[in-house]
């Protein structure tokens, strides 16, 4: 039986928000303060108090400087100077990131904020454990002589942590872990075509009823569960992951890492059975529930009803089985306390899927 999403309640993401991402208060310890010789003063601060999450990372350096609600680094600059100043600012993180320039134009009494995302070179997303690093911070005046460095420390987090915030409002970022072109998904896809009728896996067809869509999606989508089951895939919980936030981030795996493990618990499962539906073009989703997750699709492109999968049963039960206690467990939860992150919408804001482990 096909599964309806009936009164459940879209998340949104405070994408665009500073709350999504707490600051540290004046004078916390990963705050490092400091005054330039033109007298300007500086207040920087690194990351989620002092921790970099890759997710976010990899997410503000896709975006423009001026449209950032989430830095690597934050540089706040005053000017309390009688004089216009235009302080030249560089950022790095040495031996995982490349330097970030920023010119900021500062009247007297001014205060500007300055978001820095530089890129990250690929080790920082093969990292799999919390590392300590240093950012170096440079400021040149307009005839470009140094005016004031320094260094803060900060703590890379895992390029499989996920800070899901207060109330999971930092959900939307799960679609980062969506990698529909990772070569293995790509893999299991050429083996799930295996096990359909026509040996296709065509994705929503236009010329189909949206009756006839949804009966190939159901095909589609047991094929997938099928070649996920014989590649070995099992649930292990494994989800620990070590720095602060504990209660509010969790270790989630990547695709091609479930896949080349053969485990996976529910969020990995999700995410994963997302990128496999992604890739043909279809609407994924992850469901987010209290202490579970499920995957989704949507049946037909034109259609409000979502194919609903209990992903953690991939290794141990059926197709059927798998369809039906998705539904059954979403009718024990409240609307309010239903996460729906649609894949689409992720992407037209902003979020990408990161660069795969081990790619």
């Amino acid at each position: 039986m096909l599964s309806r999403v009936v009164g459940i309640i879209v998340a949104v993401c405070s994408l665009f928000s500073p709350s999504a991402f707490p600051e540290s208060p004046p004078g916390a310890p990963d705050s490092v303060h400091g005054q330039a010789g033109d007298g300007s003063l500086y207040a920087i601060q690194a990351g989620l108090q002092g921790e970099i999450y890759p997710v976010f990372a990899n997410y503000a350096s896709l975006q423009r400087q001026d449209q950032r609600r989430f830095a690597a680094v934050r540089v706040t600059v005053s000017n309390p100077t009688a004089a216009s100043l235009r302080p030249t600012v560089s950022v790095q993180i040495p031996g995982w990131s490349d330097q970030e320039i920023q010119v900021a134009e500062l009247e007297p009494g001014a205060t500007r904020t300055l978001m820095f995302a530089p890129s990250f070179l690929p080790r920082f997303y093969e990292n799999r454990e919390i590392v300590a690093a240093t950012a170096n911070v440079a400021v040149a005046d307009a005839a470009g002589r140094i005016t004031y460095q320094t260094t803060v420390p900060v703590r890379l987090r895992s390029a499989e942590d996920i800070f899901w915030g207060d109330d999971f409002q930092n959900a939307s970022f799960i679609a980062s872990w969506v990698t529909p072109h990772d070569s293995l998904v790509e893999t299991i896809l050429a083996r799930a075509k295996t096990y359909t009728p026509d040996r296709r896996l065509p994705g929503y067809e236009d010329w189909k009823t949206a009756g006839e869509q949804e009966v190939e999606t159901h095909r589609e989508a047991r094929a997938i569960f099928i070649a996920l089951q014989r590649s070995g895939l099992s649930y292990v919980k494994s989800s620990l992951t070590l720095g602060d936030h504990g209660s509010l981030s969790e270790r989630v795996r990547m695709p091609r890492v479930s896949l080349g493990n053969g485990s996976a618990n529910c969020i990995d499962a999700a995410v994963l059975y997302a990128s496999l539906f992604e890739n043909l073009g279809m609407e994924a989703e992850v469901i987010v529930v209290p202490g579970h997750a499920y995957a989704g699709v949507r049946v037909a492109a034109a259609s409000d009803s979502f194919l609903l999968i209990d992903a953690a049963l991939t290794g141990r039960s059926t197709f059927e089985a798998a369809v039906a206690s998705a539904q059954r467990g979403l009718t024990r939860h409240k609307a309010s306390s239903v996460i729906q992150i649609k894949i689409p919408q992720a992407r037209a804001a902003g979020i990408y899927p990161m660069p795969s482990l081990g790619q």
